[in-house]
């Protein structure tokens, strides 16, 4: 279980939202919880990707490799 504290304003503002959803407090902080640490995983897998390329090629040098030039 986790406690969090919000003023005043957050707290009014979570629960117009969760009932558009038709929802609750803990239904729309856990998806707001899981999508924030997607999105972190999905920054960290991009960064790790780009640490992995090695240098860049010109575009005519990748259309070449790739054989499109005629």
């Amino acid at each position: 279980m986790l406690a969090i504290r919000l003023d005043k304003e957050l707290e009014a503002e979570l629960d117009l939202l969760a009932k558009a959803k038709g929802s609750n407090r803990s239904t729309v902080v856990r998806e707001a919880i899981v999508r924030y640490l997607e999105d972190n995983e999905d920054l960290e897998l991009a960064r790790l990707a780009q640490a992995e390329m090695s240098g860049s090629k010109s575009l005519s040098d990748l259309r070449s490799d790739l054989g499109l030039d005629n």
